[in-house]
């Protein structure tokens, strides 16, 4: 069945690059960037000029004049077509599916291209955005179904309410008094903004008009004979007013608190506002303190109260009674590889884990180990300190979201408040704190959203759910326009295509649609994946569980405030191909399986057995995703608002394929595998920057491996040592943490690094808290602080770093294990300042003698000409290379 529509564009933030600051010539960072720009555009040709990419790589910038043109050169991306362009419509193959047009079609017409319904119960829609009522379900019947767009058009599914606003003036500047021959100056503090020459009064009150602080305009006609003069703007609590002639002079009310507020009813259409549209792009909820260019702009790390400028009530420990711990201790389900013996037992627990559902976590279990590790646990609640939060005490907070990042900046908890004093300023927190799964006895830097106080900065909205009165600050010249499209996200799914392991969903395709508008599910019930340091909420806009060979491509998933698309359970050989990901809330893509933890883990394969926890370890059962094919897609702007998010994360999954991939601006890791279970998987070609943008650790990519599965992936046979992972042609670049472009985090451990071009970070090769059989070869490193720092392995688990070119901003190799199981390095090409290096405490050619990195050489750092020659021939960028993903 066919669909189509419209295509909405999409506004680009710039970003940051680390440059100087690490050590690296603005030279080499402008020329690195603006390879990425032709690398990105080579991988992703049907994005044309690519001009979200152009801007977050800040190739506009004054800092990097030579290359501000990029955007118009010929010699960039030279095989990429100048703009896309559409195939005359081939519609032959569609004529056997079912139209719907939702501007022309009408419920029972016969569903043919001449005659479409035009509701999505009766088939599938062609023209115009659909606002659904309830998700579309595809089970095993529905098999071999296509849910397409027309050739040449672009439909939308919304889960948004599209509701009829009716604005009227709340607290908002008044109309305009005008006066002649008079000029007007601000009484006491205040400011007189000088606009320049306008061609009249009419037009100087305009230009002073788009600000809504502008209480008073003054038009001064130069001469007589001038058809122009000058225009200033004022700003203050008053106006002094004098006799002048020649001045063309107007002041207004600034309203009763000099904003620009406006107030529409919606009772009877909505009962709750948890987001809100205005022509397609998102406002923000009232909060403190304020984010200057709205939810949709990073922040970094800023637009936050501090963690210190609080009293945090801590934990309530007993909060759902005694704790009952579980260790696997079968002797076939115990890893021996790990120095220490860490994460060599599959270990949950309850306790304070209680919290998610299921209610299980490795991070409650009676011995967690790992960086910073011990029993996951939140704060109860909080008192600011005097004027942490300058606009309380609240009138009423009920209906209050208090955000918290974790302190590190790990992730960020979002609690509703059960109880406020507002004598003392004191919250009590209800629901939440859910949303990540490594905990804190206290909280680190905070916000507070959806408090009508707060409502003070333009963008911002606020919803009264007892009167149904919808408040705007609205951010543009008078009231809101009539015409002004207002959508209150509803639904969390659009699409589920589900089906069980024994009857699943065979060889749907969705193609060509766009996707908006669900509403935010992170106050929904999250799980803790496994092992890693991530919590979920399994449910997003378009959600996968028990299916084979589904293909979802050439679509666009927008302004969707949980996640964009879930592969959840049983699947195989799921597409997702060609799709563009952007402004997102949570996750762009997350890949998750079961295995039994609880009685109700996994629904529903594993009601009613019994065989929980014992079978938590096993993941030899099926039911998780494996092959996947993740290839050719846009991912930018995402974790909006769960800060924990990625652009593709992965937990009891295995041998999926990453390839081909342009992904960018996010608050946490890019791209992030939760756990070492099955293994046998494959990162090639991407390129992603701008990671970590809004928190601590990591970088492009992230691994964990502290919980042992079984799986047959390695050798078709049950085993717990899962397949090797190989990560290969990738550029990466660590310009926000900067910490290493590949952070192989807590036990991670058979992973093939290679071939890949890493720029910037302290650490070119990172193994920590048990991590061995790590492998990095044929990499290119530029500007890193350090080749690589490892941790002891057992004999035969040694890891290796061997024939790199690694240009370091440090004097030293790094830490590798020079006794022992010492780390096989050799054949190495490292580029220093001054030519000299030290390794193992000595100069490198004593370090030879002794073993260590053998027919290695160390050389001063060449010219960026070369690093950048070298990075394109080994991504296969040179002059007539076709680049094949």
């Amino acid at each position: 069945p066919p669909i189509g529509a419209l295509v909405v564009s999409a506004i680009c933030f710039g970003t940051v690059f680390a440059g100087e600051r690490v050590g690296a010539p603005a030279s080499f960072d402008c020329g690195m960037r603006r390879t990425a720009y032709d690398f990105g555009r080579r991988l992703l040709p049907r994005q044309g000029r690519f001009e979200s990419l152009y801007y977050a790589l800040n190739l506009n910038s004054p800092s990097c004049p030579t290359f501000a043109s990029a955007l118009e050169d010929p010699t960039i991306g030279t095989s990429v077509p100048a703009a896309d362009t559409e195939p005359t419509p081939d519609i032959s193959d569609l004529r056997g599916g079912v139209f719907v047009d939702a501007e022309v079609g009408h419920d029972g017409a016969t569903g043919t291209l001449d005659a479409p319904v035009r509701t999505v119960r009766e088939g599938v829609r062609r023209h115009g955005q659909h606002f659904l009522d309830a998700p579309l379900e595809l089970g095993p019947q529905d098999s071999g179904v296509s849910l397409r767009a027309f050739p040449g058009e672009r439909p939308v599914l919304s889960g948004g309410v599209k509701v009829s606003a009716r604005w009227e003036p709340y607290d908002a500047p008044g109309p305009w008094e005008m006066m002649i021959d008079y000029d007007i100056q601000p009484a006491g503090p205040g400011s007189a903004d000088a606009v320049g020459e306008t061609t009249d009064a009419t037009a100087c009150q305009a230009a002073c008009d788009i600000d809504y602080r502008h209480v008073g305009f003054a038009w001064t006609r130069a001469r007589l004979e001038d058809q122009t003069g000058g225009c200033r703007c004022m700003i203050g609590a008053g106006l002094v007013v004098m006799p002048l002639n020649g001045v063309i002079s107007g002041r207004r009310s600034a309203g009763k608190t000099g904003k620009n507020i406006y107030k529409a009813s919606l009772k009877g259409q909505v009962s709750d506002v948890p987001g809100l549209q205005l022509d397609d792009v998102r406002a923000t909820r009232a909060r403190y303190p304020n984010l200057p260019h709205g939810i949709e702009a990073s922040p970094g790390y800023g637009s936050m109260v501090g963690g210190g400028q609080a009293k945090w009530t801590p934990p309530q420990f007993d909060r759902f009674g005694p704790v009952k711990y579980h260790t696997d201790a079968t002797p076939e389900h115990i890893r021996n590889e790990t120095s220490g013996g860490i994460f060599s037992k599959y270990m949950i627990v309850g306790g304070l884990c209680s919290v998610y559902d299921p209610p299980v976590s490795y991070w409650c279990s009676e011995h967690p180990s790992g960086g910073g590790a011990f029993a996951f646990r939140t704060p109860s609640g909080f008192t600011p300190t005097a004027g942490a939060l300058p606009n309380s005490p609240y009138k009423d907070p009920t209906d209050m979201v208090v955000n918290v990042w974790r302190p590190a900046r790990w992730a960020n908890w979002m609690f509703e408040v059960s109880h406020y004093d507002s004598a003392s300023n004191n919250f009590t927190f209800g629901r939440g704190g859910n949303q990540g799964a490594r905990g804190e006895n206290t909280g680190g830097d905070f916000f507070v959203e959806n408090i009508f106080e707060e409502l003070d900065a333009p963008g911002e909205f606020f919803f009264n759910r007892t009167t149904g009165d919808l408040f705007l600050f609205y951010n543009g010249t008078g009231a809101p326009p009539e015409n002004l499209e207002v959508v209150v996200p509803k639904l969390r799914n659009l699409v589920n295509i589900t089906g069980t392991q024994w009857n699943p969903v065979r060889n749907v395709t969705v193609d060509g649609i766009t996707f908006r508008a669900t509403r935010y599910t992170y106050m929904d019930p999250h799980g803790v994946p496994s092992a890693g340091d991530w919590a979920l909420d399994r449910i997003s806009a378009v959600f996968l569980q028990g299916t084979e060979g589904v293909t979802v491509k050439n679509s666009v998933f927008e302004r969707l405030d949980g996640n964009a698309l879930m592969i959840s359970g049983y699947n195989r050989n799921t597409t997702v191909q060609d799709n563009d990901f952007e402004f997102i809330g949570g996750n762009a893509i997350i890949s998750w399986g079961y295995t039994n933890e609880t009685a109700n883990s996994g629904y529903p394969y594993y009601t009613p057995r019994t065989n929980f926890p014992d079978a938590g370890v096993d993941g030899t059962d099926g039911n998780h995703p494996r092959y996947n094919k993740i290839v050719g897609n846009l991912a930018r702007e995402v974790g909006l608002y769960e800060k924990q998010s990625s652009f593709y994360m992965q937990a009891k999954t295995a041998q999926s394929t990453i390839s081909g991939n342009v992904f960018f601006n996010g608050p946490r890791a890019g791209i992030n595998y939760n756990d070492g279970f099955g293994g046998g998987d494959e990162l090639s070609y991407n390129l992603v920057f701008s990671t970590c943008r809004e928190s601590g650790d990591h970088g492009p990519f992230n691994s964990w491996d502290r919980q042992p599965y079984i799986t047959t992936v390695r050798t078709g046979a049950p085993s717990l040592i899962m397949q090797w992972r190989e990560i290969h042609h990738n550029f990466l670049i660590d310009n926000y943490s900067p910490q290493e472009t590949i952070d192989n985090d807590d036990g991670s451990c058979y992973y093939k690094s290679h071939h890949n071009f890493l720029v910037y970070g302290g650490n070119g090769m990172k193994n920590d808290y048990g991590g061995h059989d790590n492998h990095q070869f044929g990499n290119l490193y530029a500007y890193i602080g350090q080749a690589l720092n490892v941790v002891p392995t057992l004999p035969g688990h040694e890891d290796y770093f061997y024939e790199n070119r690694a240009i370091l901003t440090g004097k030293q190799i790094g830490a590798p294990q020079c006794t022992g199981a010492k780390t096989q390095m050799s054949k190495n090409q490292y580029f220093t300042t001054d030519g000299t290096l030290k390794l193992c405490g000595k100069d490198l050619d004593e370090a030879q003698k002794i073993g260590m990195d053998v027919g290695s050489t160390v050389a001063k750092i060449p010219s960026d000409g070369t690093i950048l020659g070298w990075a394109r021939s080994l991504l296969q960028m040179d002059e007539g290379t076709t680049l094949v993903v």
